[in-house]
């Protein structure tokens, strides 16, 4: 057993702590788990199993028993190895594989961590022409181990790597404690009193031997191959016993191997360039005075510039993101899908360039938004400008290939398709977001338009996109039908934005989150999350959620004047601990620009707004907004029914809805009977009930 405190007290307060509460805890000295052996033997190796997954799609996993990292983590044979192998710029398994439309992911990951043996994964999501070159592919992977084995260790590259791990290190952000004890803690287990802090986390020495011996494990000989697809449907012949999952397996040689490594393309393959992204300047920048907000740096017609310096972290990083407002997004299922196209071709497109920027501590990403769509960039600040004029300059001239064109529309349709296999409760929030969000289309919807989009479709609808589009930007720096579980969600509408309101509800929640969880999931066990069960159809779930709201007035109701004002305190101490890191910052200040709101000092006013809270106005909030009795009340549930509650559904559909309820049948034509609530950038809101 290994002990971690995170503690505010001193040295000597904390040590008296932990000895009175562990001391009592006998060391029985025992020593580290013993050798069990290797879980590989000769007939678990030169395997290849087929698979049919529930899901659409095409995945191979390519994986080989090898020196555990652990052994060896100072030298980082593995974190080099996957370097190589995972890297996806030019000259790469992944460049080349989606070159030829086969492939649209490689990872490459140490799959098993432990000090008695370890798995290496080469993880690979099919194309359905790349399902049809499944040789080709493993050929071309393991001529690409090959050429790194024939150079052998390159010390040029294991020092870009010690440099990103090393800077990474020191300038990582701040976790939660809870999250960085766990990590300590699990770090005694495996590493020595000095590198408790260090762990895995920087490789500093250069061992060619070590790299290759590991290297050299990666051989025809010694790998185990798994491969899921659809198309392998009646064509398998056993059943695995605890999910059902229809398999084969069938062996391989090493000359089988060898002769899909000769017919495989291998003249792309090469090691990757130096990275021209890694930062050699960290310096901080002085900031005179310490800003407590964002302020209004530009403003024009067409954009708007929000500008706070880093005053809290003291780290050479910054963060921008930019929302691209598009009157011309969503209006549609065809401009949303094109939207969605789009912006992945962007993201496409720059791949190869970006993944050294990913490497060397720089992240980027481009998402679909409500009103558009919105780029992020956040890592070390040095470099940050040359890699984000680089995705202005992609989304501004992208150039549509047919070819890519094709491989993103199939990956979006499987997606597309993919939604009905989700779990019930996942599915339970997609149609309350449906219901409630203005411009929101439905899966299917978008689905049967995809067909009939092409790259002369995108062509004449980007530019539309683009036309009309208001930016705003803020920047900080220091730079399945037969899954039998079913599912309810209850969603209950308070208001619009109000301090006063907002820490009403805030309290609420925080009053009632343990008490539900306790009552539903623990007593009733209901589910085994809190949406989701098997045992119970939504219909009683949801009587028995409003029995729960019932007894929360009694308790609301019986909580004496101390433990309300505990509840109150612990909220405003949550709403008082100071961001932990830029990133959290950035979220905080973005939410505001991004939702129009603008209130940039909502800590302090909710705090203030809290400290007037008494326990009658939390009770009054309970009768008017949540009580089943308020003719206020405003709810929706969304039920979701699994194949062992069919029975219930049927039922369900022919009873009436009853006095105080209205049964959506078509929830497009319910959105158009009702009002919107107002958007503060006055695109769109959410539906008001």
């Amino acid at each position: 057993m290994h002990l971690v405190v995170y503690s505010k007290d001193n040295l000597d307060k904390t040590q008296s702590l932990v000895q009175n509460v562990f001391q009592k805890i006998p060391n029985t000295h025992r020593s580290f788990v013993p050798d069990c052996g290797q879980p590989c033997t000769s007939e678990h190796l030169q395997n290849l199993v087929k698979a049919v997954p529930i899901k659409q799609g095409h995945k191979l996993s390519i994986i080989w028993p090898v020196t555990p990292e652990l052994l060896h983590y100072k030298e980082g044979p593995i974190k080099y190895i996957s370097h190589l192998i995972g890297h996806e710029g030019e000259g790469s398994v992944f460049y080349c594989l989606k070159k030829l439309g086969w492939a649209t992911m490689l990872s490459a990951f140490e799959s098993t961590i432990s000090r008695l043996f370890s798995f290496f994964e080469v993880y690979i999501e099919l194309t359905d022409v790349g399902h049809d070159h499944f040789e080709e592919i493993v050929g071309l992977l393991f001529n690409y181990i090959h050429l790194v084995q024939e150079t052998g260790a390159c010390k040029w590259i294991f020092e870009e790597i010690s440099t990103t791990c090393e800077t990474d290190f020191h300038y990582q952000d701040k976790v939660s404690p809870i999250r960085y004890v766990v990590s300590i803690a699990s770090s005694m287990q495996d590493y020595p009193a000095s590198d408790w802090l260090v762990g895995s986390s920087v490789v500093s020495k250069f061992s060619p031997k070590i790299i290759e011996t590991v290297l050299n494990e990666l051989t025809p000989h010694n790998v185990r191959i798994f491969w899921q697809s659809p198309k392998f449907e009646g064509h398998t012949n056993s059943t695995e016993p605890w999910y059902g999952t229809a398999y084969s397996s069938e062996k391989l040689t090493g000359s089988t191997i060898k002769q899909w490594m000769k017919n495989a393309p291998h003249d792309d393959l090469h090691l990757p360039a130096p990275n021209l992204f890694i930062p050699t300047n960290l310096c901080l920048k002085s900031i005179p005075e310490k800003i407590s907000a964002p302020f209004l740096l530009r403003k024009s017609v067409y954009s708007r510039l929000w500008y706070k310096p880093d005053t809290s972290f003291s780290t050479p990083k910054a963060c921008i993101v930019l929302d691209f407002r598009c009157p011309n997004c969503g209006i549609s299922p065809e401009s949303t899908v094109l939207t969605n196209i789009f912006l992945r071709l962007v993201m496409d497109d720059l791949n190869e360039y970006a993944y050294d920027a990913h490497i060397a501590g720089l992240a980027y990403s481009i998402s679909s938004s409500f009103s558009g769509f919105q780029v992020s960039v956040g890592g070390y600040n040095q470099k940050m400008t040359i890699l984000l004029e680089k995705v202005i300059d992609k989304l501004l001239n992208l150039e549509v290939k047919h070819d890519r064109f094709s491989v993103i529309k199939e990956l979006v349709t499987l997606e597309y398709k993919n939604i009905k296999c989700e779990q019930p409760y996942e599915q339970a929030m997609y149609y309350c977001s449906l219901t409630l969000e203005e411009k929101t289309w439905s899966w299917n919807h978008e689905l049967e338009v995809l067909p009939s989009l092409d790259v002369d479709s995108l062509a004449r609808f980007y530019p539309l996109l683009l036309s009309r589009t208001f930016l705003e930007c803020y920047a900080t720096e220091g730079l399945n039908p037969s899954d039998e579980n079913s599912a309810f969600l209850h969603y209950i509408q308070i208001g619009l934005d109000e301090f006063e309101l907002n820490v009403k509800l805030q309290l609420f929640v925080m009053i009632a989150q343990q008490p539900a969880f306790d009552q539903l999931r623990s007593v009733e066990q209901l589910g085994y999350i809190t949406s989701l069960s098997r045992r119970y159809d939504p219909g009683y779930v949801e009587s028995r959620v409003r029995a729960f709201v019932i007894m929360l007035k009694s308790k609301l109701l019986d909580m004496s004047e101390d433990e309300f004002k505990k509840k109150v305190n612990a909220l405003i101490d949550v709403k008082l601990e100071k961001f932990k890191n830029l990133w959290e910052e950035t979220n905080f200040y973005w939410w505001e620009i991004s939702g129009g709101t603008y209130k940039f000092n909502r800590i302090p006013m909710e705090v203030e707004a809290l400290k007037q809270v008494t326990k009658t106005d939390l009770i009054g909030f309970f009768d008017e907004y949540v009580s089943v009795d308020s003719p206020k009340r405003k709810a929706l549930s969304v039920r979701v029914y699994g194949s062992s509650h069919s029975s219930e559904y049927k039922a369900e559909k022919t009873e009436p809805a009853g006095p105080d309820f209205v049964r959506i049948e078509d929830v497009f034509s319910f959105k158009r009977s009702r009002p919107v609530h107002p958007s503060f950038h006055g695109y769109h809101g959410d539906m008001k009930f």
